[in-house]
This record gives structure tokens, sequence and C-alpha cells, in this order.
């Protein structure tokens, strides 16, 4: 019996940004992986997938992950993640603020047998670094 689609994107999450194990990317992802974020789209495959959690793994240490499944369909899934973190080096233009920083991303997921094909992906962890950055000063 095939893993649901929610034991799928639990285990991608707990492997991926929890544990760090960022050789694991092809356990979860195809090859065309594509993720469509609010103002662009990525389309690199695995190295797309290694290069993001790499930067936030660089910028964000303690990471919890704790995953909310929404509605789950035969080849999509839409989820919510919440991260907890310590802000410890700069991402994206915020330099770190060794804070505490908690953010979600809204995620649904397209499936293709057991990998995710698709995403499509919406976050407040700017936003969360602008509240972080304002109560620091």
């Amino acid at each position: 019996m095939n893993p649901s689609l929610s034991a799928l994107v639990q285990d991608s999450n707990a492997a991926l940004i929890a544990s760090g194990k960022l050789n694991e990317v092809e356990k979860y992802f195809t090859s065309d992986y594509v993720v469509h974020l609010t103002d662009k789209t990525l389309s690199s495959g695995h190295s797309t997938v290694q290069s993001v959690l790499s930067a936030l793994m660089r910028a964000f240490s303690n990471i919890e992950v704790k995953v909310e499944v929404l509605l789950e369909g035969e080849e999509r899934i839409a989820w919510q993640r919440t991260m907890t973190a310590i802000h410890s080096g700069a991402f994206k233009g915020f330099p770190a603020s060794g804070r505490k920083i908690v953010w979600r991303d809204m995620v649904v997921s397209q499936f293709d047998g057991s990998l995710i094909k698709e995403e499509w992906v919406s976050t407040d962890l700017a936003e969360q670094l602008l509240l972080s950055r304002k109560h620091s000063k």
C-alpha cells in the first residue's frame, strides 16, 4: 500500500527541514519540480529545493516544523507549515536578529506518484522578519 499524501508531506518536512537531510531531496521531489511563489516561478528541480533549504538553514537555527493538512485529494494536497526558529544568520537582506521567529507557509502540492511535482506556496516569513526587526529597535 502506498503512503498517503499527508504522510509524504510530513515525512519530507521531517527529513529535509527538521533533520536537514538535503541529500534526500530525490526521495520527495521529481527532477522537474516547479514551485510557484507570490512573485515568481522557480523550475530547476532538485537543485532549487536544495538551494532554498540550504539558505533557510544558514539563516535559521533550531528549526521546528509543524504540518497541518487542510485537504487531501488523490494527487493534490493543501497544507500549512508553521516553522519556529532562531534568526541566527542573514536572510534575503534581513540581518540576523537573534530573535525567535514564527512563520507560516500555505502550500498546495501536486504529486506524480509518490513524488512532489509542483507546488504553490504563500509565506508570511518576510512580514515576520520585518516585525522582528521593528521590535528589536
